[in-house]
């Protein structure tokens, strides 16, 4: 009779004895145990994973991989040569887009709003396309004074503006002479992006290089360039090469520069996170010596009859290390089908919404990773067969005689 055989009916209640059905029951709490905690935490991590995922797609959406602006937002007049270098000593890079970025003051009827204007090169590639919720990424000069733009939704509803309408911005100068007056152009919705942030959807108003230029009066000029390379992680390497080599007046920072805080809160949450929602795996393994020990006892004869019959200690080792393993894996894998299905509906109907102005995003975010499901259900399983060993051993030991007389 093998070892599985004989594991798989003590687990089971085939009869109705009190004691085969509250064993029985016992093993299912520790089993739904083991599935809760694999499932907390695969549940957190994906959670975590999705928050850094849509920080970076959208952050970078409006920014870059690396921007290169002058020190102390000095505007860079002889820009062409430093976008040439680049281009030819950094293959790396994939993208240069200059632009122009300044505060200035958007208003419509009776409603007035403060915004960040940033003038892009629309030949280039920009993460605001991927936003647009509604319009065509065009953006032009429909005639002198008179320019196309794109605002985020929120912003709209603020202004109590609609797509197509004619807005006025005042371009604050870029000196700090008090002799200039604030340059005023007309500007007509033609593209309203949605991103989810609050930080840009409430502020950011874009528009293309050439208006933004004229808007603050820096003819020729721009703020820096926007730059994406081909893998984020040499960020850092590459931004310090690019410093190294532009030089004053120039000032390179990566994106995780440029956004520490939020990074930094992310780094923060993914450290105690797993460790905590371990504790819960922890305390279910602790929970399976527990059943196993009341499987023992309530086996107690059925063992001694096994050893008198010649099973040896290392066979009733086995036994109890079998159904220690069932429930672990039982367990591990009802934890990860719970854990995918809750995921799975959240990435589907957004069940749980969040605070965009402080969360960057307006649902939980979910990002699938088969190493997160991998990795758990492997510590899950490993530690709870270690656990098992114990009531095991103490089961091996039983003296037959004993065990059956008593």
């Amino acid at each position: 009779m093998s070892s599985y055989f004989i594991a798989r009916r003590f687990l089971r209640a085939t009869h109705s004895n009190d004691g085969k059905e509250f064993i029985s029951f016992i093993t299912g709490i520790a089993t739904i145990g083991v599935a809760l905690g694999v499932a907390s935490l695969i549940i957190a991590l994906t959670i975590l994973g999705g928050f850094e995922k849509e920080l970076k797609e959208k952050v970078i959406g409006f920014s870059s991989h690396i921007q290169v602006t002058g020190y102390q937002n000095r505007i860079l007049p002889d820009w062409q040569m430093a976008e040439q270098t680049i281009e030819k000593k950094f293959p790396e890079v994939k993208t240069i887009s200059p632009f122009v970025i300044k505060e200035g003051m958007v208003s419509f009827g009776d409603a007035t709003d403060g915004v960040i204007v940033k003038g892009i090169d629309q030949t280039k590639e920009h993460g605001i396309q991927k936003y647009l919720i509604k319009g065509s990424y065009h953006l032009t000069q429909l005639q002198e004074g008179l320019y196309t733009c794109y605002i985020g939704n929120t912003l709209l509803h603020k202004l109590n503006a609609r797509m197509g309408d004619t807005v006025l911005v005042f371009g604050l100068p870029w000196s700090k002479s008090n002799f200039e007056q604030p340059t005023v152009a007309a500007f007509v919705i033609t593209g309203i992006y949605e991103s989810g942030m609050s930080e840009y959807d409430d502020v950011y108003f874009f528009t293309d290089l050439s208006a933004a230029q004229k808007l603050f009066n820096v003819w020729g000029g721009i703020s820096g360039f926007d730059l994406t390379i081909q893998n984020l992680d040499r960020a850092r390497i590459l931004a310090k090469n690019i410093s190294e080599e532009l030089g004053y007046p120039y000032y390179v920072r990566t994106i995780f520069q440029i956004y520490r805080n939020l990074f930094t809160w992310i780094e923060l949450q993914k450290e105690p996170i797993p460790v905590i929602l371990g504790l819960i795996i922890a305390v279910a393994a602790v929970n399976i010596i527990g059943t196993m020990l009341m499987l023992v006892l309530e086996k107690k004869k059925q063992i001694g009859i096994l050893r008198s019959m010649g099973a040896s200690q290392k066979k009733i080792k086995r036994i109890f290390l079998l159904q220690g393993s069932a429930i672990a894996i039982i367990g591990t894998a009802a934890g990860n089908i719970f854990a995918f299905l809750v995921c799975w509906m959240q990435l589907q109907f957004h069940f749980f919404s969040l605070p965009s102005s402080i969360y960057f995003m307006s649902s939980v975010p979910i990002y699938f990773r088969p190493e997160n499901f991998l990795l758990v259900s492997a510590i899950s399983i490993l530690l709870c067969t270690m656990t098992s060993y114990i009531p095991a051993v103490l089961a091996s030991k039983l003296d037959p005689i004993k065990a059956i007389r008593f």
